[in-house]
């Protein structure tokens, strides 16, 4: 009998910018860091590339209409679990470099606030992965590896 294929997790990042600042929304009503700051983000649902995922995502959660060839990959980071419960991930960084609308909450249940933030002095609340990773882009850095 074959053993069963591995899978690892994909989730993808909205980074809006603006003169120097970065979009980030107050987690809340999720359960998973929750009260932190985070980029727009959600898993891939299946069935869609990266960059749909991506698109769908800042329409669920922003209410703007992004085209893709606007979402620019910048960052691949490949987490280990953070305990038992987890599994690895794959999250996907992309700059979006221009977008429809004003962004606003979209899922009222899910964030509590939109801000934007100096992105070289981000505030201390920041989903630490989330730190590291606007840290590594902003190396240059193309890979971040955590928690191996």
């Amino acid at each position: 009998m074959p053993a069963e294929r591995f899978c690892v997790a994909a989730a993808v990042y909205g980074i809006l910018r603006d003169e120097g600042r970065v979009l980030v929304l107050r987690r809340d009503g999720t359960g998973f860091r929750q009260g932190q700051l985070s980029l727009p983000a959600g898993h891939l649902d299946g069935g869609e590339d990266a960059v749909s995922g991506l698109v769908r995502e800042l329409r669920e959660e922003l209410r703007v209409e992004v085209e893709p060839g606007d979402c620019r990959l910048v960052l691949l980071m490949h987490t280990a679990p953070e305990d038992a419960d987890d599994q690895e991930y794959l999250h996907l960084f992309f700059d979006v470099d221009r977008w429809r609308g004003e962004p606003v909450i979209g899922e009222p249940g899910k964030c509590s606030e939109l801000r934007w933030v100096d992105a070289g002095r981000l505030p201390g609340d920041v989903v630490d992965y989330v730190a590291e990773a606007l840290a590594a882009i902003a190396r240059g850095d193309a890979l971040a590896l955590r928690g191996w």
